[in-house]
């Protein structure tokens, strides 16, 4: 097969695509300058009209991806009509992209406990601040309600608040993308079977 020099080396095919997946993260944790769990999210609302926004991967596991947020929120409610999302993950420094496609359900409650303990205070209080999404008359608002939050649990352990929680996205689809040169890219998408994944390549 005709190969440019300075081209990747095709996307070498694996049977299962999260193992890929954190071949790929990893690289991307030691190659990517910052924030390398980030990832794009996509939702709809009952009317198929879509939204989208940047959130933290904080675990990839063979059940899915893990997001976390404020319940209250816009992706939330979108998530309580329409369970079905998209993410997307793009390494710029690595010039690769990973789109994945798949229903979402709530991590369970100890799971949730656990990573909010771990969580920098400020932001466990932050959590008990925010009304994600809602309308906010100015900042001042929301500076005095984090104020409070610090009076009410001064010398305490901050609980988890009832309106936050993570999601799984527990994936359907896969597509593994990576840049090459004259526009040939390389396209390599996993779709989940009863019996397992089906494996295919993509004209770029």
């Amino acid at each position: 097969m005709l190969e440019h020099m300075d081209s990747p080396l095709p996307i070498v095919e694996v049977s299962n695509p999260i193992t890929l997946f954190r071949q790929w993260y990893d690289e991307a944790i030691s190659k990517e300058p910052d924030v390398p769990n980030a990832m794009s999210l996509a939702t709809a609302n009952s009317d198929g009209k879509p939204s989208v926004r940047m959130v933290l991967m904080k675990e990839v596991s063979e059940r899915g991806f893990v997001f976390y947020t404020n319940t209250e929120s816009r992706k939330s409610a979108e998530l309580e009509n329409n369970r079905f999302a998209s993410l997307c993950f793009h390494w710029k420094s690595m010039k690769r992209q990973v789109r994945i496609e798949g229903s979402v359900v709530f991590v369970n409650a100890a799971d949730a406990d656990a990573y909010h303990a771990s969580r920098p205070r400020q932001s466990q209080l932050a959590a008990w601040a925010s009304r994600q999404s809602h309308v906010l008359d100015r900042r001042e608002t929301l500076l005095s309600r984090f104020k409070e939050m610090e009076t009410r649990f001064e010398g305490n352990v901050v609980p988890r608040s009832q309106t936050w929680n993570g999601y799984c996205l527990m994936p359907m689809v896969l597509e593994f993308w990576q840049d090459v040169r004259d526009r040939l890219h390389d396209r390599l998408i996993y779709t989940r079977h009863k019996e397992g994944w089906g494996i295919k390549r993509l004209y770029p």
